[in-house]
C-alpha cells in the first residue's frame, strides 16, 4: 500500500486531523481491485462513541478516543459488530496512540504516519573497521558519497573506514570525518530506500561531532561543508592533544551533583553527561588520576580511566576552541529545516550566530546528552528516533535516559533492511 498525508480541518465541528489518502487500499468487494480510502488520525481527545456516519457523509467510520482503543477492538473488531452501521467493506479508524491507527477490517496496521521522529547521529569512538563498507557494496549512491570523501580530504578516508587497521581509524584526525561520511552516508541510504523523504521527522540531535551531522541533516551545510569543518575540527583537537599532557575517565553510578563535586575538587571538567549514572569526567592526567582514586569515597560506584588520546570537552581543548572558531566565522550557514538540538544547552539553534557558537563552544563544554534526549521526548514529544552510526551506542543509552524509547539503529545494510521493514510494517 501507498498514499499522501495532508492537513484536514473542519469548521462546522472544529476538529483538525491528519488525512491519510492511501491509495491502493485492499478491497473487501467481489472484485478485489484496490480501493482508495480516507483515514483520518485526529490529535485531540475525543469521546469514546460512535459519532455517526454522517459526520464525514463521504467517509465511513468513526472517531475514537486513544485510550479506548481496546474496547473498540474487542466490541467492534470482531465478525459480529454491535453497531449496524458496520456494514462489510465500511472501515473503521482507531486512534490507537500518537504514532499509528488500525483498521478494524483487514487487520492491518498502519505504522508512523503521523509520528514526530528524530534523527540521532554518532560521536567519536563509535568507529569500527569495516563501516559503510556494505552500504558501498550495495548503493552505487553511497560509492560515489565515499569517492566524494576521499577526493574532498584527498586521502583514501574511506579504504581505511572498511579495512583499517583500527589503531589509525581510532586516531581523532581519522574517526571525526569517518563517523560523519558514515552517518551522512547510512541516512542517504536509509532516505533512498524510502523513496526519498519521510514524513514526520521534526528534530535531529548528533553527540558531540554527531551534530555536526545533524547540521548536514537538517541542511544546515551541504556534505562537503560539514566534513571540511569536521576535518579542520579533528586536526585542532588531536593538535590540542598532542600539545597537552590530558586524559578521561567515566564515573558509572552516580549522581551529577556528586561528579561534579568531586570534579571541582579536582579541578577536572564535566566532559560528557551521557546518561543517569554515566557521566565523564576530563582534564589534566594527574588530576583525573586523582579523581579517580577518590571516587568511591564520594559514593561513585565505579571510575574507569579511559583510553583516548586526551581531554577532549575540557579546557585543554582551548586551542582548538579558538582556531575552530576562527572557521566558523568564515562559514555560511542556511536556516535547518529540522530542529537541532545542540549539545552545549541542550536547546535548539537555527539562527547562524546561535549555530557558530554552539560548534564551538562545545569542544571545551559538557555534552549535554541525557538533557538533550529528555527535550526531545517531552519538549519536542518525539516518538521514534532513528540512529544513524556503529554500534547502536545512542539506542543504548536510552536504556538509562528513558527506558522503553523506540529507537532504530542502522550501521550497515542487514540494519538498514530492519529498520526499513519496521516503519513499512
Amino acid at each position: 500500500m501507498n498514499g499522501k498525508c495532508r492537513d484536514f480541518h473542519d469548521s462546522h465541528w472544529g476538529l483538525t486531523a491528519t488525512e491519510i489518502v492511501v491509495n491502493n487500499f485492499p478491497s473487501a468487494s467481489r472484485t478485489g481491485e484496490p480501493e482508495e480510502r480516507h483515514l483520518f488520525l485526529i490529535p485531540r481527545p475525543l469521546i469514546a462513541i460512535p459519532l455517526g456516519l454522517n459526520l464525514f457523509s463521504w467517509v465511513p467510520g468513526f472517531l475514537i478516543h486513544p485510550q479506548a482503543a481496546s474496547w473498540i477492538i474487542q466490541n467492534l473488531g470482531g465478525p459480529d459488530p454491535v453497531d449496524s452501521n458496520l456494514h462489510p467493506g465500511r472501515f473503521l479508524i482507531a486512534l490507537l496512540a500518537p504514532q499509528a491507527c488500525l483498521g478494524i477490517e483487514t487487520n492491518q496496521y498502519y505504522s508512523n504516519m503521523s509520528q514526530r521522529i528524530a534523527f540521532l547521529f554518532s560521536g567519536q569512538g563509535a568507529q569500527t573497521v569495516g563501516m559503510g563498507k556494505d552500504l558501498a557494496e550495495q548503493y552505487p549512491a553511497i560509492a560515489n558519497l565515499f569517492q566524494r570523501a576521499d577526493t574532498f580530504l584527498k586521502r583514501p578516508l574511506s579504504q581505511l573506514m572498511f579495512e583499517g587497521p583500527q589503531e589509525e581509524l581510532t586516531q581523532t584526525v581519522h574517526c571525526q570525518p569517518a563517523l560523519y561520511v558514515h552517518g551522512a552516508a547510512c541516512l542517504a541510504a536509509f532516505l533512498h530506500e524510502m523513496g526519498g523523504e519521510l514524513p514526520g521527522v521534526v528534530a535531529t540531535a548528533g553527540l558531540s561531532l554527531g551534530e555536526f551531522t545533524a547540521h548536514a541533516a537538517a541542511g544546515t551545510f551541504d556534505f562537503e561543508t560539514g566534513l571540511s569543518l569536521v576535518s579542520q575540527r579533528a586536526q585542532f583537537m588531536q593538535e590540542a592533544c598532542e600539545s597537552t599532557e590530558g586524559t578521561m575517565a567515566a564515573m558509572i553510578g552516580a549522581e551529577e551533583n556528586i561528579v561534579r563535586d568531586l570534579a571541582a575538587e579536582t579541578d577536572v571538567d564535566i566532559a560528557n553527561l551521557n546518561a543517569p549514572g554515566q557521566i565523564v569526567i576530563s582534564g589534566e592526567r594527574a588530576k583525573v588520576e586523582l579523581a579517580v582514586s577518590l571516587a568511591k569515597e564520594h559514593g561513585i560506584r565505579r571510575a574507569t580511566l579511559l583510553n583516548v588520546a586526551g581531554a577532549y570537552h575540557s579546557r585543554l581543548m582551548n586551542s582548538a576552541y579558538v582556531r575552530l572558531g576562527e572557521v566558523l566565522e568564515k562559514t555560511s550557514f542556511e536556516t535547518p529545516q529540522y530542529k537541532v538540538i545542540c549539545n552545549v544547552d541542550a536547546k535548539p539553534v537555527s539562527e547562524p550566530v546561535e549555530i557558530r557558537n554552539a560548534l564551538r563552544e562545545q569542544v571545551t563544554s559538557s555534552v549535554r546528552w541525557t538533557e538533550s534526549m529528555e527535550y526531545l521526548l517531552d519538549v519536542e514529544k518525539i516518538d521514534l528516533f532513528i540512529e544513524f552510526g556503529p554500534g547502536g551506542v545512542l539506542a543504548g543509552l536510552f536504556g538509562r535516559i528513558r527506558k522503553g524509547t523506540n529507537v532504530l539503529s542502522i550501521s550497515d545494510v542487514p540494519s538498514l533492511q530492519t529498520a526499513v521493514a519496521a516503519l513499512k510494517g
